[in-house]
C-alpha cells in the first residue's frame, strides 16, 4: 500500500500497481495501434528496435521520472507545478511559470479534442461490427458516412461522457478503478486475436515484415528519427499529463522504478498490437502502410474475410476503445486538476467544463480532413514544444538538486550520478531536436 502523506485533495492512487496501471494507460494510445507495427516493420524490423528501446529507456528513465516527481513534489497539478519550479528559483517567476504552464496544458487539451473524435470512429465501427453492419458494408464508405461533417455526433457525445462520468468519481474511484479494468481488458483481447491471427494461411509474410531485422536501416538517419519520435510520443511525455498522475503517487513510491516499468509495459502493447495486426492484414494481401485507414478500411477487409470477422472485428474495436479511454482520461484529468486548483472550481464544475469544450469544438472536427490539420497543428508544434518547456522547467529551473530529492523519497539506493546529467544535458536536448525534426519532416511521432 502506498502513504497517504501529502494526498491531494482529489484522493490519490491506492497502490503502485493501480498507479501503473493508470500511467500504462495513458502511455499506450492509437499511436501504438496503427503506427508502431508500420514503422516497425517499414523501418527494419527486429532492427528497429534497437533504437527504438534505448530511446524508450532513456526517456521513460529520466523523461517519465522528471514529470512524476515534479508532480508529487508539487502535490498539483501542470499550473502549480510550473510555478512551483519558477517560484523556487524566484519567487517573482510565478507568473512566468503560469504562463509557461498553459502551453503543455493547451497541448493536452487539444490532444483530448481529436482523441475524442478518433475514439467516436473506433465507437461506430464497434457498433458496426456488433450489429453487423459493418461486415456487409464496403469498410471505405462505412468509414467516409462517420469522418464527415457531424459525421458521428452520437458516439463521439457517448465517449466524451464515459470519460467525464469516470473523472466525477475522481481518483480512486474512478481513475484507478476504471484502468484497473480497461488495460488488462485490452492486453488479454490483443492476446486473443494474436493467437488467432497465427492460425492464419499466410500471416508469416507479416511475422518477416516485423521480425526479420535488415541491419542496414540501422545506418539511415530516418531510422533513428523515427524511433525517437515514436518512442517520445508513445511515453506520453507533454510536460503535462504524467505530472497530475505524479500529484496523486505517495511520497513511499519510487518513481524511477516505477517510470521504467511503464515503458516496459507500453513497449509490450505495442509489439503485441504489431503482431495482432501485421500479420492479418498480410494474410489477406492488403497494405500494412495505409497508416490511419488502416484501423477503419484495411483491418475491416480482413475481418470481412476471416472466418468469425464479425466476433474478431468487435473485440478489436473493444480493445482500441479500451487503449484509447485510458489515454483521453489522463488528458481529461491534467485540464481538469489545473482548472479545479487554479480557479478554485469544483471537480465536478471543472470536468464538465473541460467536456463541453472537448465536445463542442470537436464537433466541428468530424470531418477527416479537419481532425487531420487539427492533429497535425497539435502534435507537430504544440505538444512537442510543451514537452520541451516541462523538460527545461524541471531539470533547468527547478533544478536537479531539489529533483534528486524528491525522486529519492521511496528508494533504497540512491540514484545513480548519471541520472542528472543524462536528464539535463542528454533527455532536455532531445526534447529540442524532436521539435526541430517535426517540423522539418512534417511529424515524426
Amino acid at each position: 500500500m502506498m502513504s497517504n502523506e501529502n494526498r491531494h485533495r482529489n484522493g490519490g492512487f491506492t497502490s503502485s500497481v493501480g498507479f501503473i496501471i493508470a500511467c500504462v494507460g495513458s502511455a499506450v494510445g492509437l499511436g501504438n495501434i496503427w503506427l508502431f507495427p508500420y514503422r516497425l516493420g517499414q523501418y527494419g524490423g527486429a532492427a528497429f528496435l534497437i533504437p527504438y528501446l534505448l530511446f524508450v529507456l532513456l526517456f521513460g528513465w529520466v523523461g517519465l521520472s522528471a514529470e512524476f516527481g515534479a508532480g508529487r513534489l508539487a502535490g498539483t497539478g501542470t499550473i502549480g507545478t510550473y510555478e512551483l519550479c519558477f517560484r523556487s528559483r524566484d519567487p517573482k517567476w510565478k507568473a512566468l511559470g503560469t504562463a509557461v504552464s498553459w502551453i503543455p496544458l493547451l497541448g493536452s487539451l487539444g490532444i483530448a479534442i481529436g482523441y475524442a473524435v478518433i475514439l467516436g470512429w473506433v465507437l461506430n465501427s464497434l457498433a458496426g461490427s456488433l450489429s453487423g453492419a459493418l461486415m456487409t458494408a464496403d469498410p471505405a464508405q462505412f468509414f467516409s458516412a462517420a469522418a464527415s461533417e457531424l459525421g458521428n455526433p452520437l458516439w463521439h457525445s457517448v465517449v466524451v461522457l464515459i470519460v467525464c462520468l469516470v473523472l466525477m468519481l475522481g481518483v480512486t474511484a474512478g481513475i484507478e478503478k476504471a484502468s484497473r479494468v480497461l488495460m488488462p481488458l485490452f492486453f488479454v483481447l490483443f492476446i486473443a486475436l494474436a493467437v488467432w491471427v497465427a492460425t492464419l494461411s499466410g500471416a508469416g509474410e507479416g511475422y518477416r515484415f516485423l521480425l526479420v531485422p535488415d541491419w542496414s536501416k540501422l545506418l539511415e538517419p530516418y531510422t533513428w528519427v523515427m524511433a525517437m519520435g515514436q518512442a517520445f510520443f508513445s511515453l506520453s511525455i507533454t510536460g503535462s499529463g504524467m505530472i497530475v498522475y505524479g500529484a496523486y503517487l505517495g511520497k513511499g513510491e519510487d518513481i524511477p522504478k516505477a517510470s521504467v516499468r511503464t515503458a516496459v509495459f507500453d513497449t509490450l502493447a505495442a509489439l503485441l498490437s504489431a503482431l495482432a495486426i501485421v500479420p492479418a492484414v498480410f494474410a489477406y494481401g492488403l497494405d500494412v502502410r495505409s497508416g490511419p485507414p488502416l484501423m477503419f478500411i484495411t483491418l475491416p477487409t480482413v475481418f470481412q474475410r476471416m472466418p468469425m470477422g464479425r466476433l474478431f472485428a468487435a473485440l478489436f474495436f473493444l480493445s482500441v476503445l479500451f487503449a484509447g479511454l485510458t489515454s483521453l482520461i489522463n488528458m481529461f484529468e491534467a485540464v481538469s486538476e489545473s482548472w479545479q486548483t487554479k480557479f478554485k472550481l469544483p471537480r465536478k464544475a471543472a470536468v464538465l467544463i473541460c467536456s463541453a469544450l472537448t465536445l463542442g469544438a470537436g464537433l466541428f472536427m468530424e470531418a477527416e480532413a479537419n481532425l487531420g490539420a487539427w492533429m497535425d497543428f497539435i502534435t507537430i508544434q504544440v505538444v512537442p514544444i510543451g514537452a520541451v518547456l516541462g523538460a527545461v522547467s524541471i531539470y533547468h529551473v527547478l533544478g536537479w538538486p531539489k529533483l534528486r530529492q524528491e525522486l529519492e523519497l521511496g528508494r533504497k539506493k540512491p540514484l545513480s550520478p548519471l541520472f542528472g546529467t543524462v536528464g539535463k544535458w542528454v533527455y532536455v536536448p532531445l526534447t529540442v531536436l524532436v521539435v526541430i525534426l517535426g517540423l522539418y519532416y512534417g511529424g515524426i511521432g
